[in-house]
């Protein structure tokens, strides 16, 4: 059983791939004077740049796990995720509403995907 981390920190791996599977660390965006729909596209830029760089894609998203701050912003994030996802290529997901790490982070995902 071989297990590849990518991008570890000592505390935590960006990507980890395992039997075919790639792992996700949870994607926040970095600029905080972003609102909820510009922290989303940002989100999910930097989730399809790291599928792409470990050999994925947002086609091959099994399952997507969404953190809001405020469940408030359910309708606004869905806006961007729904134009997002392609027709066909749902992927399972759940989103709740969660205390952040920082107060200016709106929206983190963590994302499983299988490799192309």
């Amino acid at each position: 059983m071989e297990i590849k981390r990518y991008e570890g920190t000592g505390r935590m791996s960006r990507a980890v791939i395992h039997n075919n599977t790639i792992y996700l660390c949870g994607q926040t965006c970095g600029d905080a004077d972003k609102d909820i729909k510009a922290q989303t596209t940002a989100v999910l830029e930097k989730v399809e740049d790291l599928l792409s760089k470990y050999g994925s894609d947002k086609y091959n998203i099994l399952s997507t796990t969404i953190y809001l701050k405020d469940i408030s912003l359910f309708s606004q994030m869905n806006e961007v995720w729904d134009a997002w996802v392609e027709d066909g290529h749902e992927p399972a997901r759940a989103c709740v509403e969660a205390k952040m790490a920082r107060d200016t982070i709106l929206v983190e995902m963590s994302v499983v995907a299988a490799v192309k």
